[in-house]
């Protein structure tokens, strides 16, 4: 029994020796339970909203109010005409548009009845459905306490519309997800190991007495993986149009050329990673671990970013993922151009600068 407590001794020094292991245990368990305990929820709060009040009477003001007291809605702005509406959405932080008839108060009273336009950006289905439900509970809520007031069966009903998905089907929210999830994890994970399997089995030296610079050593480390990630890109596409029946509305060549610039932002990472690591299964575990999560929990393909706490949505502006995630749902699903993306693209272009930066400067020309 002796030696077996110092067995476990010794297993117990080699654990806290190692800070990756302590990492593992304590570090990731937490990390899991910060973003499922926050992230995860089916709730959808503080939505971008517009209004276009063509009546602005007692009734549609009283509407109005109940919207923006609530916490599913943020009215960001009242517009001036229907007209405007197509702008509002292709802008993109803009998920849902009220708008309400001239005379809204004058023939819910004579007519007994009065409409109100509901417009939802669909290529979200659930959330666009979702937000159509919260109006109409909030009208038919509404309608309830005024038909108690005046003792008079008044009755207003929604004109629906659901823009760039009007069948609510999944292949529009799911298809620019996967992109985003599939070429991030791909990248980074397999570029993780190249310059570490160097190590391992020795061939670094070979490379560092060549007269390779250690820019064209990462280079050559990321180019076939490049190559390779735009073969995955094309089948994706390539199923999307014809086993999902999911139109690419935009310029095709906009879209490769913006996830180019995605996939060379992930292999950036990945070989941040490599320059990093001391194993094979080290990169990959920090690849798969440190990218699954965020990708997963802070991009917006699964959960809205809207509905976390401020300090979530401040770290979703580091996950790469979340910005190609809205260019690929503004060229594929929107049809947009250039003009509505670029600020993202130019986002995923000073992160593939800054972890290339990282990559040269850790990459060390001298065996340890």
């Amino acid at each position: 029994m002796k030696q077996f407590f110092a067995f476990i001794k010794k297993e117990f020094s080699h654990v806290f020796r190692d800070r990756k292991t302590l990492l593992m245990l304590f570090g990731v368990p937490v990390v899991q339970i910060v973003l499922f305990g926050f992230a995860l929820t089916n709730e959808i709060k503080n939505s971008n909203i517009v209004i276009v009040d063509n009546a602005k009477d007692m009734a549609s003001q009283q509407i109005i109010n109940k919207l923006a007291s609530t916490p599913y809605f943020h009215i960001k702005k009242e517009l001036l005409s229907s007209s405007q509406i197509d702008a509002a959405f292709k802008a993109g932080d803009v998920k849902l548009a009220i708008v309400f008839p001239a005379n809204f108060y004058t023939d819910l009273l004579h007519a007994n009845k009065a409409q109100i336009q509901v417009i939802a950006d669909a290529s979200d289905p659930n959330t666009g459905n979702t937000l159509t439900n919260y109006v109409t509970y909030i009208v038919a809520d509404y309608q309830a306490n005024l038909n108690a007031t005046i003792k008079a069966p008044e009755q207003i009903t929604l004109d629906t519309r659901m823009l760039y998905n009007p069948d609510l089907k999944g292949a529009p929210n799911f298809v620019p997800g996967v992109i985003a999830m599939v070429m991030l994890l791909v990248c980074v994970m397999m570029t993780s190991i190249s310059i570490v399997r160097e190590k391992e089995l020795g061939t670094m030296e070979v490379l560092l007495v060549s007269p390779f610079k250690p820019l064209y050593v990462i280079l050559a480390k990321a180019v076939p993986y490049l190559v390779l990630s735009l073969v995955n890109l094309t089948v994706i596409l390539l199923l999307s149009v014809f086993a999902l029946d999911l139109p690419i509305k935009g310029s095709i060549l906009l879209l490769y050329g913006v996830s180019t610039m995605y996939i060379i932002t992930s292999l950036s990472l990945g070989l941040l990673v490599s320059t990093g690591a001391s194993s094979q299964q080290g990169a990959m575990t920090l690849s798969l671990v440190g990218m699954m999560l965020p990708t997963l929990m802070l991009s917006g393909y699964i959960y809205p970013i809207e509905n976390m706490p401020m300090i979530l949505q401040v770290l979703s502006n580091a996950v790469p993922a979340k910005w190609f995630y809205i260019i690929v749902k503004a060229v594929m699903l929107k049809g947009l151009g250039f003009s509505y993306i670029w600020k993202e693209t130019l986002i995923l272009f000073g992160m593939t600068i800054f972890f290339l930066t990282l990559s040269l400067r850790n990459f060390k020309i001298r065996l340890e």
